[in-house]
């Protein structure tokens, strides 16, 4: 039996696991669970699976949990906050197998952590290997664990390709339903709202990546992980607008024949995958029938319309620290944009200025990746700060 330790268990990514993991009490079993802030729903899990150990990132929320075991709760547990609270939990001995579910960069020390602790990874937190993924991809050879990528269309990735020569290989396709905003006229996107943005098609996803997905950043990100995950090169690496969301991802091979990964619009299947991986086991109520889709449409994606696209492959192709760069000033974007202080549309303005002054390490170590996002992250900032400033919008920046 495998014990698991969910980095972020209360978000939508966590919450499916642990959905998976009672369905298999006889493959899984919880060890750790860590979230942010939000332990009403933390222990209920705790109640539900029982864990030996807790983190509650946030020190007055995990002193406010606390005092919630000591009333409703008599199981040994122990409970850890803050960053440490995360090592712990993720290196901790008696943990098989860690699923990583953050959100953003501050994923990337804990992952660094559990690879370096030997542990097989179920990554659901693209950032740190578009931050730092020539690193992350040494460590995993370096300590010989398993990074089994959680996003659907990586997941479909590995499984066309997981037993092939990479000699045989042409092509990869990663998938992308284009979002919400993907038939609507380009020249309406300065008024977009964050409530708009949210509102995906096909996925029920945390808020950052909501906005990721309707500027077509999350795609570009994708494409990054994918160049690190797996090896290509960015010209081998497309992408591919498809509506429907059950193709989630191609290999196409030298011979010209291409394989697809099919299966329903549901997260539960590529979280399983990378659980139980090597081995598949089964789950109920997912069959996918064609037969109901009816068509299949397949487009390129239009790096006019979605600039921030065109900026991801760009940062991939310079490689060293731009990619972490580029994700470190979407980050800041992204939540300017929430709170109403940026438009939709000054998005990749400010991510593509933030690129142009920066000067990029070649093959950065760990401090070097961390200083450039801090440097990104500030950057960023203050270009948005001079752009309230002087008032200036998207159509004139």
């Amino acid at each position: 039996m495998r014990q698991v330790c969910i980095i972020g268990s209360t978000g939508s990514i966590g919450k499916n696991a642990l959905e998976v993991i009672s369905q298999h009490p006889d493959e899984f079993s919880v060890y750790a669970l860590a979230v942010n802030t939000s332990i009403d729903l933390l222990f209920e899990q705790v109640v539900k699976f029982k864990p030996k150990l807790v983190v509650v990132h946030d020190e007055d929320k995990k002193d406010l949990f606390c005092q919630k075991l000591t009333k409703e709760y008599s199981e040994p547990i122990e409970v850890y906050s803050g960053a440490a609270g995360l090592i712990a939990a993720v290196t901790h001995p008696e943990v098989d197998q860690v699923l990583l579910a953050l959100m953003g960069a501050q994923g990337l020390v804990p992952l660094v952590k559990a690879i370096e602790a030997k542990k097989h990874i179920a990554l659901a937190n693209k950032e740190p290997l578009v931050m730092a993924g020539e690193l992350i991809h040494d460590l995993v050879r370096e300590h010989g664990v398993h990074l089994i990528p959680v996003d659907s269309e990586h997941s479909g990735v590995f499984q066309c390709i997981q037993d092939r020569s990479r000699n045989e290989i042409s092509s990869i396709y990663l998938t992308a339903s284009g979002g919400p905003f993907l038939n609507r006229d380009e020249e309406t996107f300065s008024e977009i709202t964050p409530e708009e943005a949210v509102k995906h098609p096909k996925w029920s996803m945390g808020q950052k990546i909501s906005v990721d997905s309707a500027t077509l950043m999350n795609k570009g990100l994708e494409v990054i992980e994918a160049n690190s995950l797996f090896q290509f090169n960015f010209d081998q690496i497309h992408v591919l607008i498809h509506p429907e969301a059950v193709v989630h991802a191609l290999s196409e091979f030298v011979d010209g024949s291409q394989l697809a990964q099919i299966a329903a619009t549901d997260m539960k299947l590529p979280i399983q995958f990378a659980l139980s991986y090597p081995k598949r086991i089964p789950m109920k109520g997912l069959s996918l029938n064609l037969s109901d889709v009816k068509q299949l449409n397949f487009m390129k994606p239009d790096m006019g319309k979605f600039p921030c696209l065109r900026l991801a492959y760009e940062a991939g192709e310079k490689g060293g620290t731009f990619p972490c760069v580029l994700n470190a000033a979407n980050e800041v974007c992204v939540d300017q944009f929430l709170k109403n202080k940026i438009l939709f549309t000054q998005i990749p303005v400010v991510i593509e200025a933030v690129l142009k002054q920066h000067e990029g390490v070649k093959k950065p170590n760990l401090e070097e990746v961390l200083t450039a996002d801090g440097w990104a992250r500030k950057i960023a900032a203050q270009l948005i700060y001079e752009m309230k400033s002087n008032n200036i919008c998207s159509k004139t920046a």
